[in-house]
């Protein structure tokens, strides 16, 4: 399956939340979605990055923006993730990994001279169309929430950012 580009619609998906409750991309239409991908439950890296996201959650509110994180996890794993670092936004579960493959974030890696299948972290903004404006591939956490948090503020000036 291609993957999906910029200025594309995105396909309406259905997730269940760490909540319990099934979260649809459509239900969103009229706000700004951020779609962060993320690895796994509880390790530091997603850890930090997720807080990053709760510690700026107000912000993009304000921008009429939902953050929404996504990974393999399931749901217990989700609910207790969202409790612990008291996360204000829907931690969905992809166990077979459909929605993961929509964005092409489901990838073979490499650790330890060991190859897997995971989840390469990446972020993606959609507009309230539902249409994809930017993405980000391969994240590193320091100063990613601010770049996704001013390409925001950018789409919404209608200035366009690379």
């Amino acid at each position: 399956m291609p993957q999906l580009q910029p200025g594309q619609p995105v396909p309406d998906f259905n997730l269940t939340a760490g909540s319990g409750e099934s979260v649809t991309l459509s239900q969103f239409r009229g706000k700004y979605v951020v779609l962060y991908f993320y690895p796994k439950d509880m390790t530091p890296t997603c850890t930090e990055e997720s807080c990053q996201f709760r510690d700026y959650n107000g912000q993009f509110e304000s921008l009429n923006t939902e953050v929404i994180g996504i990974s393999p996890d399931d749901l217990k794993s989700h609910e207790k993730f969202a409790a612990k670092y008291e996360l204000p936004f829907p931690l969905l579960s992809d166990p077979d990994h459909e929605v993961c493959e929509l964005f092409g974030v489901w990838q073979l890696k490499k650790m330890y001279g060991r190859e897997y299948m995971g989840v390469v972290r990446s972020t993606f903004v959609i507009d309230p169309q539902g249409k994809l404006v930017r993405e980000w591939r391969g994240v590193r956490i320091k100063g990613h929430v601010e770049q996704v948090l001013e390409a925001v503020k950018e789409t919404q000036a209608g200035v366009e950012t690379p």
